[in-house]
């Protein structure tokens, strides 16, 4: 088992490393072929904590973006707190299915989406309502990606306050699903740091990989691999939690 965190949390990093995200998605995705959501989201904890931290406050200007965007961050935490959807743990939720449904929109959104609407004009209203259902999804399924990704990018930043922006958007949904994990533990399922802890380094490793990939493969190309494989990953999800093979 370690051995396969270690090849997923390297692949994830790769990913992430080339294209600037995924390290959740894909980490997540995978982890829960071999183990339960729960169990998944608890791993994840301390290596999308420190990746999210480095993207964040690699540029500055951290005051001005929470200035900008904490009607979205008090959304995510409200939404972690009350979430509308089943929460992960719950025995009867399919939560597998509800990730892999997530992985497959994403996929479709990222093959799909060329030209995002200008919505900055609707900011005021709309960033509480998207970061509500991005911290009730996180519980959920353990993952930030829909609509919070979409949402930003539909603002039309510039590609730095881009990056920044998603780090910050990550770092306070890991946060926010850190402290809901450690209220709502499953039994026979404790929190295992050390492991998190170690899954920190192939996660750091595939991120040097990928940065040495981002300037090898034409980015655009490799960003349509990756959502492929989102979809298919998520489909397969959602057919295996289903218990169509």
């Amino acid at each position: 088992m370690v051995a396969f965190v270690i090849a997923v949390f390297t692949i994830a990093g790769m990913i992430k490393g080339t294209i600037g995200l995924g390290l959740p998605a894909v980490s997540m995705g995978l982890l829960s072929m071999a183990m339960s959501p729960f169990q998944a989201a608890t791993l994840l904890i301390i290596p999308s904590m420190v990746t999210n931290f480095w993207q964040l406050f690699a540029e500055g200007h951290v005051l001005r973006l929470m200035t900008r965007f904490w009607p979205l961050l008090l959304g995510i935490v409200v939404g972690s707190v009350w979430s509308i959807f089943p929460t992960l743990g719950h025995s009867e939720f399919h939560s597998e299915a509800l990730l892999g449904g997530m992985l497959a929109l994403y996929g479709l959104y990222g093959l799909c989406a060329k030209k995002m609407p200008n919505l900055s004009q609707h900011q005021a209203w709309l960033s509480p309502i998207v970061g509500y259902l991005g911290g009730a999804l996180t519980v959920a399924t353990g993952v930030v990606v829909i609509p919070v990704v979409p949402y930003l990018q539909t603002l039309h930043l510039k590609r730095d306050e881009l990056v920044q922006a998603l780090g910050l958007a990550f770092t306070t949904s890991t946060l926010c699903l850190a402290i809901f994990l450690h209220q709502n533990p499953v039994a026979d399922l404790p929190i295992d740091y050390t492991m998190s802890a170690i899954a920190l380094i192939p996660a750091l490793i595939g991120m040097g990989i990928g940065k040495k990939i981002r300037y090898r493969i034409p980015e655009q190309k490799f960003r349509t691999v990756f959502f492929i494989g989102l979809i298919a990953l998520g489909s397969y999800m959602i057919a295996h939690q289903m218990g169509w093979f």
